[in-house]
């Protein structure tokens, strides 16, 4: 079993701080935020610029380039519904640590970005949805062979495609939790890889319960047959919980100080 791969959320413009440097193009909070969550075990990092209607994508290749600089060519999520500002992405990116994740396609009128991780020999998160919330793991399940069908037909490999089946809010959705759980379980079973937004479980909980629902929850998922995660890093707690899922599940070789590599 491969290691769980962890990507980090923390460069995100719904922070002020992100924000105000991705408009001035000021590096300096980027490094900072992109340095912590390396640190912390980040394998991924998530750049997520909004929608970036006007000048999407010179922003773009500007944070590609200067995480990759700063930081060995660091594998990178690019996260913008700006199709052509993923393709600007994509264009300068540097392979050599790993494929680039498209974030995202779904099965509605985001489903062309999976021609376009295919026409860049990207991995792309494929969102379970077409519009809204999906209604069960009935629709979940045609959605994500729709869309594998679409990547492999263009010459995609499977594990190529990273299916979220979107986690959703414990705080009023509690009495789905199960069926997502479920919905991991049966992508898994189909030989393919998951991943979702983890954080989305526990919206609008106190900030003390945050992160002992994310580790929770992460480690149920886990079992389930998640792959992967955006998710903060620097959550101690949710690290030290991923670590040791992968222990029991066999990824990683046990030692006294696991917790420390």
């Amino acid at each position: 079993m491969d290691k769980f791969i962890v990507i980090g959320e923390r460069i995100h413009c719904i922070s002020p701080a992100v924000r105000r440097a991705i408009e001035e193009r000021n590096p300096a909070e980027i490094i900072k935020r992109a340095k912590e969550q390396l640190e912390a075990g980040a394998h991924y990092i998530d750049f997520n610029i909004g929608p970036a209607e006007k000048g999407g994508e010179d922003l773009m290749q500007w944070g590609v380039q200067l995480l990759q600089k700063e930081f060995d060519n660091v594998p990178i999520a690019l996260d913008t519904t700006n199709s052509k500002a993923i393709e600007a992405g994509l264009k300068v990116y540097n392979r050599s640590k790993g494929k680039p994740i498209v974030n995202s396609a779904d099965a509605g009128e985001r489903i062309a970005n999976i021609d376009l991780a295919a026409e860049y020999d990207a991995m792309v998160i494929a969102l379970c949805a077409k519009e809204g919330i999906t209604k069960d793991n009935d629709e979940r399940m045609a959605y994500c062979t729709e869309m594998l069908e679409r990547g492999m037909g263009l010459g995609m490999e499977p594990t190529d495609l990273l299916f979220d089946p979107l986690f959703l809010v414990i705080k009023g959705m509690q009495d789905k939790q199960k069926e997502v759980l479920e919905a991991i379980r049966m992508i898994s079973e189909m030989g393919l890889r998951t991943t979702c937004g983890l954080s989305n479980i526990s919206n609008g909980a106190p900030k003390e319960i945050r992160p002992i629902m994310d580790a929770t929850f992460c480690a149920m998922a886990m079992q389930s047959g998640l792959t992967s995660a955006i998710m903060n890093p620097c959550d101690k707690r949710l690290m030290e919980t991923i670590k040791t899922c992968d222990v029991v599940n066999g990824a990683v070789l046990y030692a006294d100080s696991y917790l420390d590599l």
